[in-house]
């Protein structure tokens, strides 16, 4: 059965050259709705950092705990559930897990103690953290390639809405009321996309009609040791762990290094994700216009050449920060948009929940890998300024070079399977 088997429930092969039905925009609105709640779930911890140690009475490394515990968990349970996410209907495993991770989230929101508290973060990650691998096979059964990059554009602008919206509403409603109402908002737009998702969404089961492997575990294993998933499975580690290098100590560094005065940090975070807001789908149509390999290929450029100004800057102005900010989400965005649509080419259709559950594990645990890392390399001067970030900076774009090699070979290999010379 190929691909555009899989797409034929949504539209006929004439709708799509003219772009999205009402249908296909619905539902890429939809997925975008299911991934800001994911996204803000996970990174409005750090901000209620400062609200949350002292209304729990916990040290800043329990509080570090409780962060980590969403990724750990995240990642072990996107290996467990990668057995099983080509044996259901699509919509009812997002449909199971969204509701797990709501779950999770509303334990957050009740937590009396740190305790109950590090719990809903357990569990929150083992259903949130397999969210994101559902929404992205079911972009994959249901769009062709050639749209593929328009469509990861759109959803990614998920993690600059939750940037730009989510987390100063967030914070103001820890600050007027106190931290659970903050979660308890992000359960209640939980709630309601839930509703839209039972409502809205038709079945994606087409590849239950696939021939699948025995048992659970056997399809784990024939998805982990296929030797055409190995590339892909390591670019996707090499970006992660990359890109997760900069962003813990970003706040620290732009205070103590680059002299930007706190109250001015927000505006930093508010301009430059309302630029990523219009970045995420110019990049995507830009990668279905002209090639998801070139456009890697330029945001790779961008990244390196943003990376090696941004770990250089020395005491500079608001607005040169913000600019150099906003041209790095470029470089990131014109990476990850291009490289997600790649590499999702590459599984068999019987095969694509299995490992996108597979390829979000590894995004998580080398995420905390790279965090890690970074911790490692980097020391904190008496003033509060960070010591060795510019080696953090050398580490990402070496790690960014040898991402763009494999991509190379990732992007032959899908040009082969697809039978042309250029994706």
């Amino acid at each position: 059965m190929t691909e555009q088997t899989l797409a034929a429930p949504i539209d006929d092969d004439r709708e799509l050259e003219r772009g999205f039905s009402r249908y296909q925009s619905g539902l890429v609105a939809l997925l975008a709705f299911v991934q800001f709640t994911i996204i803000l779930d996970f990174i409005i911890m750090s901000p209620l950092g400062a609200i949350l140690m002292p209304a729990l009475n916990i040290s800043a490394a329990q509080f570090g705990v409780a962060v980590s515990a969403y990724a750990f968990s995240a990642g072990i349970s996107g290996v467990l559930a990668a057995g099983f996410a080509d044996r259901f209907d699509r919509k009812r495993l997002l449909l199971f897990f969204y509701v797990g991770f709501t779950a999770g989230t509303t334990l957050c929101a009740l937590a009396p103690n740190y305790h109950v508290l590090l719990l809903g973060r357990v569990v929150t990650g083992v259903f949130g953290g397999v969210v994101g691998s559902v929404v992205l096979a079911i972009i994959t059964d249901l769009f062709p390639l050639r749209l593929r990059g328009r469509v990861m554009g759109y959803v990614q602008t998920a993690f600059a809405a939750s940037q730009v919206l989510g987390i100063p509403i967030g914070l103001f409603l820890a600050n007027y009321w106190n931290w659970h109402v903050a979660f308890g908002a992000i359960v209640g737009f939980a709630i309601a996309v839930i509703l839209a998702v039972l409502l809205l969404m038709r079945p994606v089961d087409g590849h239950l009609r696939l021939k699948q492997e025995r048992g659970a575990f056997a399809h784990l294993l024939a998805t982990v040791s296929e030797p055409s998933y190995t590339l892909a499975f390591g670019v996707t580690t090499l970006l992660a762990t990359g890109g997760y290098m900069l962003m813990p100590f970003g706040s620290a560094y732009t205070i103590h290094n680059l002299g930007i005065d706190i109250v001015h940090l927000p505006t930093i975070y508010l301009v430059s994700g309302l630029f990523s807001v219009f970045i995420g789908p110019l990049v995507g149509r830009a990668s279905d216009a002209f090639g998801k390999f070139p456009t890697f290929v330029f945001g790779t450029a961008m990244t390196i050449v943003m990376v090696l100004i941004y770990t250089h800057l020395g005491q500079v102005g608001l607005a040169l920060v913000i600019a150099v900010s906003v041209l790095m989400f470029v470089g990131i965005f014109s990476r990850m948009i291009p490289s997600q649509a790649l590499i999702s080419a590459i599984p068999a259709p019987h095969q694509r929940g299995a490992f996108s559950a597979i390829s979000a594990s590894l995004q998580q645990l080398s995420g905390g890998l790279g965090s890690a890392l970074a911790a490692a390399v980097i020391a904190q001067n008496g003033d509060g300024s960070l010591r060795h970030f510019d080696r953090l900076g050398f580490i990402v774009i070496a790690t960014s070079v040898v991402a763009l090699v494999a991509m190379y070979f990732v992007q032959k290999q899908v040009a082969r399977k697809a039978g042309r010379a250029v994706v």
